[in-house]
């Protein structure tokens, strides 16, 4: 079967050590092109691949039928816009928007287009994370805690820099942790926060299950390697997630596999922008309530 040609906008970190990898790799994915704004990282990306390198983004559109995004959630909403409007298929970053109007901007594109979506929200991608999932439907729940901490938002780290700094925890780790929370226990109803998002955020969600889940953020720890994990509370137990456990390699095999699939049958699976849109509720909720 034909590779899905992909443009890919961005050619930063994330964009040379993971979107372009995995793109080339196939064989469901071809990159088709890179395109970014500083043009030198797009050409070096792009040679160290084998594939084009645009020289304008409309270019970089002419050139595939699906459109990677590894650039600032603002610059990728707007591009997306572009890119949905032109008939192409989205794999979108998460957060899907700066903020809450453009996200949900974003998502009406994407609908009056009807082009396929999908967010990369890492852990999803992975049999361990899917496992857990399948088994807190049937888990007796009372509650659940979470906690994703590391030291990358630190002076001096890779990613202390530009809007992860600006907008702090909350933005950045968020949509990982309240789509698990979600998953595991229902849809989440409202959320309420406290503390600092440059340095340490406690979060609570009530569920329309009725059940309430509390989640911890920070960026700023001295935790190598940093922590993420779930535990679900219940009268027989406790039922936990470790991201510790995982094998980051076999997520963008899978991820890329079922991207290409969703976009060859025309329909978006359910982590979707519609997906991305209620993490960002989720995240402006609890940025206001700080």
């Amino acid at each position: 079967m034909q590779a899905l040609s992909v443009g890919l906008v961005g050619a930063g970190p994330w964009a040379s050590e993971t979107h372009a990898p995995m793109l080339a790799a196939g064989p469901e994915t071809r990159l088709a092109a890179v395109w970014a704004r500083r043009p030198e990282a797009a050409r070096e990306l792009a040679r160290e691949h084998g594939c084009a390198v645009a020289g304008s983004y409309q270019e970089l559109l002419d050139l595939c039928d699906a459109v990677a995004f590894a650039v600032p959630p603002a610059v990728q909403c707007e591009l997306a816009i572009t890119a949905a409007r032109a008939g192409k298929a989205l794999l979108l970053d998460k957060p899907i928007a700066g903020d809450l109007e453009s996200a949900a901007a974003l998502t009406e594109a994407v609908d009056a287009a009807g082009v396929v979506s999908q967010v990369v929200l890492s852990f999803r991608y992975q049999q361990v994370t899917r496992d857990f999932l399948a088994q807190a439907q049937t888990f007796p729940a009372l509650g659940a805690r979470s906690l994703f901490v590391h030291g990358l938002l630190r002076p001096g780290q890779q990613a202390a820099v530009g809007w992860r700094l600006v907008d702090g925890v909350l933005l950045d780790l968020g949509p990982h942790v309240f789509d698990l929370l979600d998953a595991a226990l229902g849809p989440i109803e409202s959320v309420t926060a406290a503390g600092d998002p440059h340095r340490w955020v406690e979060v609570t969600c009530r569920h329309q299950s009725g059940l309430v889940s509390q989640a911890s953020f920070s960026g700023s720890v001295g935790v190598r390697g940093g922590v993420t994990r779930l535990e679900l509370y219940g009268g027989s137990g406790v039922l936990t997630f470790d991201a510790a456990d995982l094998d980051a390699k076999d997520r963008w095999s899978l991820l890329r596999a079922e991207f290409a699939q969703a976009v060859r049958k025309g329909t978006s699976g359910p982590l979707d922008v519609h997906r991305g849109l209620m993490l960002q509720r989720v995240i402006e909720q609890a940025t206001r309530s700080l």
